[in-house]
């Protein structure tokens, strides 16, 4: 099984992607974490992307403010790329969600929501993507929802 990438704008997004490492650990699912900005090593980014078809079946990434990250990559790579938009800024995440989810015609980056449901989710959504190929994880899926139906069933 290849790895899922979770790349982050800068080492202060890791309190909030925490949710999403812990979640693709709980799936058995393999990750490399990567601090990577659009905006700050761009040479370093494309390297990756140039890469990441080798060693990786999906992309998370993570930034807030313009949060371009997500989109750079997904237009240096095929691989499915998931963009967690962070409240980092005084706009709390909404100028983040907005600029992960306008993509342009052809190039997306499925988008979550804010914060740390959001880095959870972009974890279930990788384990969903990979679990096409990987019949465990959708058996893991299975389970995994069963036991949020007993959470609140048991109240």
């Amino acid at each position: 099984m290849k790895k899922v990438a979770v790349v982050m704008g800068s080492r202060s997004d890791m309190p909030v992607m925490e949710s999403c490492l812990k979640t693709l650990r709980e799936f058995g699912v393999p990750f490399d974490v990567k601090v990577l900005s659009a905006h700050r090593t761009i040479d370093e980014v494309i390297s990756f992307c140039e890469k990441a078809e080798e060693e990786y079946e999906v992309i998370i990434a993570a930034a807030g403010y313009a949060a371009h990250l997500g989109g750079v990559i997904a237009a240096k790579t095929t691989l499915p790329v998931i963009g967690v938009p962070l409240d980092a800024s005084p706009l709390k995440g909404i100028d983040s969600l907005l600029s992960i989810v306008q993509m342009p015609g052809g190039i997306p980056v499925a988008t979550v929501t804010i914060g740390k449901a959001g880095a959870k989710n972009a974890a279930v959504l990788a384990v969903e993507i990979m679990a096409i190929k990987y019949p465990e994880l959708r058996e893991k899926l299975k389970s995994y929802r069963e036991e949020m139906k007993k959470k609140v069933l048991e109240g």
